[in-house]
């Protein structure tokens, strides 16, 4: 029961974190007055700025760490990036071939997708890999403490806002 009421407040503390670290939602900019108004994404140093504060305060970086972790980042969300371009222009092949009712090309373009996606989650993986490297055996515990959720391939998780991925 003590395990179970320490993880959920893991859990919780973890999530409000992540929440507040994401920043203001870009279509909610021009609310109640608030916000510039661009709906454009962060460019990749802001997202990656983002990150690694998250995982500073969680983990209470070092700054050596910090910088360490923001060339992982940035490195690997630099790979993302033309991924997530051809899943867009892939995206737009499926939905043609689905109004055309053309089974190959619904198949192929379905097949691209996944590969793409694979890809992805191949960089995230690594670049998750390389900072856990970075870690302390402190650090480690306390990423281990907030469940095996947040070792599933998450750890970094360099999430790109507007892209869905």
């Amino acid at each position: 029961m003590k395990k179970s009421i320490t993880r959920l407040a893991s859990i919780a503390t973890l999530t409000t974190v992540a929440l507040l670290a994401q920043g203001p939602r870009p279509e909610n900019a021009n609310r109640d007055g608030g916000g510039s108004g661009n709906s454009n994404p962060p460019d990749v140093a802001t997202i990656v700025a983002r990150q690694v504060r998250l995982l500073t305060t969680l983990l209470t970086l070092s700054t050596a760490q910090a910088t360490q972790a923001t060339t992982i980042f940035t490195a690997a969300l630099n790979s993302i990036t033309p991924l997530e371009t051809q899943i867009t222009t892939a995206e737009t092949a499926l939905s043609t071939a689905i109004k055309a009712n053309t089974t190959a090309a619904i198949t192929t373009q379905s097949a691209a997708i996944g590969t793409l996606e694979g890809q992805i989650i191949g960089v995230k993986a690594s670049a998750d890999a390389a900072f856990y490297l970075l870690l302390t055996a402190d650090q480690k515990t306390k990423l281990t403490n907030f469940g095996t959720d947040f070792l599933d391939g998450r750890l970094g998780d360099i999430h790109i806002p507007g892209g869905g991925h």
